[in-house]
C-alpha cells in the first residue's frame, strides 16, 4: 500500500513539470489594464472611502470607550 503511494507521487511530480509548461502555453500573457481584483477606479474609490470612514469611526468610538476623550455633553 505504502509502495504504491511513493510510487504515484514520484509519478505526479514527473509528470507536473511537463503540465505546467503545457498551460504556461496555452494561456496568452495578459496585461492588467489597472484593474485590481476585477473593480474599476470608481469602485475602488469608493471602496477605500468606506473602509477610511470605518477606521475613523471605529478609532472614534476606541478612544471613546478608553476614555482618552470626553464628549462634552455626556
Amino acid at each position: 500500500m505504502l509502495d504504491d503511494l511513493r510510487n504515484s507521487s514520484f509519478m505526479d511530480e514527473e509528470e507536473q513539470p511537463q503540465e505546467q509548461g503545457e498551460v504556461a502555453r496555452k494561456r496568452p500573457l495578459r496585461r492588467s489594464k489597472g484593474s485590481f481584483l476585477g473593480m474599476t477606479a470608481p469602485q475602488r474609490f469608493v471602496l477605500v472611502l468606506l473602509m477610511f470612514f470605518m477606521v475613523c469611526l471605529l478609532g472614534s468610538f476606541t478612544l471613546i470607550l478608553s476614555e482618552k476623550i470626553v464628549l462634552p455633553f455626556i
